[in-house]
């Protein structure tokens, strides 16, 4: 057996380094290392609670939006307040273009370039994979980056400016639009509309939206040849990613898109073969045991984060996220089985949970699923009314924020005391899957989805292993929050 240490990655936000057991080619055991402390619930501890709205966004460039939201949910909840109606259509329009985006930079600059190494120049579908996707000269990403930029535009008009505005707040958003701006707002939105069916699908919005079997899914890879998404299908089923980077299960929602009474996607737990009950939030616990930090209360409401350098068994900056004792995926793939979508239950049921190919179908579709909402968002806003309602925010009490960002479940625990800021914890997608261990030595979603994995002999250097990697889509720099 050999040990080897794969990373740092390229195209990946932050630092990652995964360390492998490999006998005979195959990865035995996976250790994950986020390796960059960054202290953000230190810096937010004693101040005043707004001070959350302008520094937790900073956490990352890629989803500050996912971030301000969950800082000003949880602001709300400790008021026990409600949004005006068109600051939830404006931030949830915001949200959705901020995800949307990451969906689409995930797929044309950080998965799909791996498609188009030399170590599948034997295959039929080479040659076109590197003219569409190799970094930086592939035609995907030339008429991805464009679109990406005109997308983000909507981030002007319902914010001022990306990343890191100041628009999202408690009541709702502080900007109001106006007629001239949902018009714009509208050709934006078709714009980019056109362009998913005619670079991204290949067909129409509606096609992809009504997909809902897996012979669906088979019908459509077979049709549009320009198609990026069918093509990746086409080279998903040649190289069985279903069969790739298989996760623990159970996948874990808190629910996207909300308003006063509901949201778009729901919250919820389903288990490996599609099977959903409600969320226990009172169930979701941090184990250090294999992390760089003091054991203190494991629930985020009550923990405290402090940094222990030295510390046996310890390898990783993450914490280790944890729903009722056992570690959950989170992302696209979650959001939509929660919601009971057919087709990714369908996959879900036949690849016997998560796989390669079902969290990047899952990020396709729900492309498809945002863009149309969008559209029902901007009808409804009601432009005469208020986007900001307004109450104050108690001197004590404890409340949380739990949003979806485009890589899964984000929640921001919130404990005020004398107005300050007295505990702030947060737990980000990629550390619910990018975990190290816990006490009981169970490993993390991506630890376990690497383990068995055939790198055939290439080690560190196989591209299987990046898919399996890139699937989740990592972030580590709100992972080391």
């Amino acid at each position: 057996m050999s040990r080897i240490v794969a990373g740092p990655f390229n195209r990946v936000e932050g630092d990652l380094e995964v360390t492998l057991d490999i006998k005979d080619g195959v990865i035995e055991k996976a250790e994950v290392t986020t390796t960059l402390y960054r202290g953000f619930e230190q810096i937010l501890c004693g101040r005043p609670a707004p001070d959350a709205l302008v520094i937790a966004p900073r956490i990352c460039g890629i989803c500050s939006v996912s971030q301000s939201i969950a800082a000003s949910t949880a602001l709300r909840n400790l008021a026990g307040g409600r949004a005006a109606p068109n600051g939830y259509l404006a931030a949830n329009l915001a949200h959705a273009a901020e995800n949307i985006a990451d969906h689409l930079t995930h797929f044309y600059l950080f998965f799909m370039p791996d498609f188009a190494r030399a170590e599948y120049a034997a295959r039929p579908w080479h040659e076109e994979t590197v003219n569409r996707f190799k970094a930086v000269s592939g035609s995907g990403s030339a008429r991805f980056l464009p679109m990406r930029r005109r997308l983000l535009e909507v981030m002007g008009v319902v914010a001022g400016k990306w990343p890191h505005s100041l628009a999202f707040q408690p009541g709702g958003t502080t900007r109001a639009i106006d007629i001239g701006e949902r018009v714009q707002l509208a050709a934006l939105m078709g714009e980019f509309q056109l362009f998913l069916e005619e670079a991204v699908y290949g067909v129409s919005l509606d096609t992809i939206l009504s997909m809902a079997t897996i012979a669906d899914l088979e019908d459509y890879a077979a049709g549009p040849s320009g198609a990026d998404f069918a093509l990746f299908l086409r080279l998903a089923e040649d190289l069985s990613l279903a069969k790739m980077g298989k996760g623990p299960g159970p996948l874990i929602s808190f629910g996207a898109y909300h308003d006063s009474q509901s949201s778009l996607l729901p919250g919820g737990v389903t288990d490996a073969l599609g099977q959903s009950r409600p969320l226990d939030v009172a169930g979701i616990s941090e184990d250090v045991a294999h992390a760089w930090f003091a054991d203190t209360d494991r629930r985020p409401d009550h923990s405290d984060t402090v940094p222990v350098v030295a510390k046996d068994g310890a390898y990783s900056w993450a914490k280790a996220p944890r729903l009722a004792g056992s570690p959950a995926e989170t992302g696209a793939a979650a959001r939509l089985a929660v919601a009971d979508h057919p087709l990714i239950a369908e996959l879900l049921r036949l690849d016997g949970g998560t796989s390669v190919r079902t969290r990047i179908v899952a990020r396709l579709v729900e492309t498809a699923i945002l863009v149309h909402a969008m559209h029902g968002w901007l009808r409804q806003l009601r432009l005469k009314d208020e986007f900001c309602s307004h109450f104050a925010i108690p001197d004590d009490a404890v409340a949380s924020g739990l949003v979806e960002a485009a890589r899964g479940a984000l929640g921001h625990w919130v404990s005020l005391k004398g107005g300050e800021i007295s505990r702030y914890q947060i737990i980000a997608p990629t550390t619910w899957n990018f975990s190290p261990r816990d006490a009981a030595g169970v490993a993390g979603p991506l630890e376990q989805a690497l383990a068995g994995l055939d790198t055939g002999g290439l080690g560190a250097q196989s591209a299987a292993l990046q898919h399996v990697i890139r699937s989740f889509d990592p972030c580590m720099v709100c992972t080391a929050h």
